[in-house]
């Protein structure tokens, strides 16, 4: 018989359920699990209780708020899904049961695997690169739209348009955008938009749906086209946490279809608010320079004389050259008499005559030079002798 158990080795209902939530724990790791939901609860604190199950068992799961808020689709009685879970336990109940981290439909893990294949080789290829890139304009003059006729995302689109800038043409390449066989449907209309070159920018457009709704948009076919379209391309398919192939694909990637309108035009209600700050500005500017030159227009004014009054300025100015004139003549004649006064004066200190007068005498030979030396004659020569009054001829007969 096997040994009875020591009171001290006994224990309590919590340690076992606590050593066996270990165990679990430790024993498998982060893992997929694929079955069909039931028993599917809200709880007012915003956590999931559900089960899953296949044709032979199932299992309890719980999905804390903090993780089930992460998904864009609601799971519902009877979904097949795929769960990433951690096995535990629970502890107050003994009860086995999963703890999911991401739930997605089932089916999903092989899309995500072409979805990730198709990616990495376009990127490769250098399709997604930004060299690649068209810019979008800022004002186009045509906006074409590839998308479903009947669509509520062309609906959108189109309201987007007239609100922001009701003045541009649209046309629209109408295909299918689900289906079997669309991805070639939407392809062929991007070309067609491409060859016709009739717009300025291309709007590629889908609503929102699960990943098997979007998944046109993420083939090879869709994604070349866009990338060879000579159109600047917008993508604006799905949601906000959508990415699809063509996002990588196209020129700008915009999170809604009403996001891509709203990128691809201009908004008019900020344009005009934009023009009349511009005008308001332009108005007070011109207003500062047209009263700054009033001022200086009226500076000038003050300094403006009248043709009668500048002929009279200009009159007594001229009378007062003619006065200054007469002035000045009578003092150069002033000047002119003092010094012809003192020349004279000189003069007559120089005056031969003046000599003359004093008993002098003045001897010139023939030609009219004066003798100033016995050595200019010689005996026999003519002279002339000026005397004060009257004058003499006399003839050399000696020298001393």
């Amino acid at each position: 018989m096997a040994d009875t158990p020591q009171p001290s080795q006994v224990l309590t209902v919590s340690e076992l359920n606590r050593m066996a939530r270990d165990v679990l724990e430790r024993s498998f790791p982060l893992f997929w699990v694929s079955g069909e939901i039931s028993n599917m609860t809200r709880a007012a604190s915003g956590h999931w209780y559900f089960s899953l199950k296949d044709s032979g068992a199932q299992v309890r799961c719980v999905m804390f708020r903090n993780r089930n808020s992460y998904l864009d689709w609601a799971p519902k009685e009877g979904d097949k899904v795929e769960a990433r879970a951690l096995v535990t336990l629970y502890e107050a109940r003994g009860d086995f049961q999963l703890t999911i981290e991401f739930l997605q439909r089932a089916g999903l893990g092989a899309l995500f695997e072409a979805y990730e294949r198709l990616k990495k080789q376009l990127e490769a290829e250098g399709l997604f690169d930004n060299d690649r890139k068209k810019p979008v304009p800022a004002f186009p003059r045509q906006i074409g739209i590839v998308t479903s006729a009947d669509a509520a995302a062309l609906r959108d689109v189109l309201t987007t348009l007239r609100r922001r800038m009701p003045g541009i043409p649209v046309i629209i390449y109408p295909t299918p955008v689900q289906g079997k066989g669309a991805a070639g449907l939407i392809a062929e209309a991007i070309r067609k938009a491409s060859q016709r070159a009739e717009c300025d920018v291309l709007l590629v457009c889908r609503g929102g749906g699960s990943i098997e709704d979007l998944w046109q948009f993420n083939e090879e076919i869709v994604a070349r086209a866009i990338a060879d379209c000579r159109i600047p391309v917008i993508s604006g398919v799905g949601h906000e946490t959508d990415f699809t192939i063509a996002d990588f694909a196209a020129d700008r990637r915009a999170p809604t279809p009403t996001a891509a309108a709203e990128m691809a035009t201009p908004d008019r209600d900020a344009l005009l608010n934009m023009l009349g700050q511009q005008q308001q500005a332009m108005q007070r500017h011109m207003s500062y320079r047209l009263n700054r030159y009033a001022q200086q227009l009226d500076f000038i004014a003050r300094r403006l004389l009248s043709p009668a009054q500048q002929l009279a300025h200009k009159a007594e100015h001229l009378e007062q050259l003619g006065l200054r004139l007469q002035t000045g003549i009578k003092q150069v004649l002033t000047r002119q008499q003092e010094r012809l006064l003192r020349l004279s004066l000189n003069l007559q200190h120089l005056n031969p005559n003046a000599v003359l007068n004093r008993g002098y005498s003045l001897v010139q030979n023939v030609s009219g030079e004066i003798i100033r030396s016995s050595n200019q004659i010689k005996p026999g020569d003519m002279v002339q002798i000026r005397f004060s009054e009257g004058k003499a001829e006399a003839e050399i007969s000696r020298i001393d």
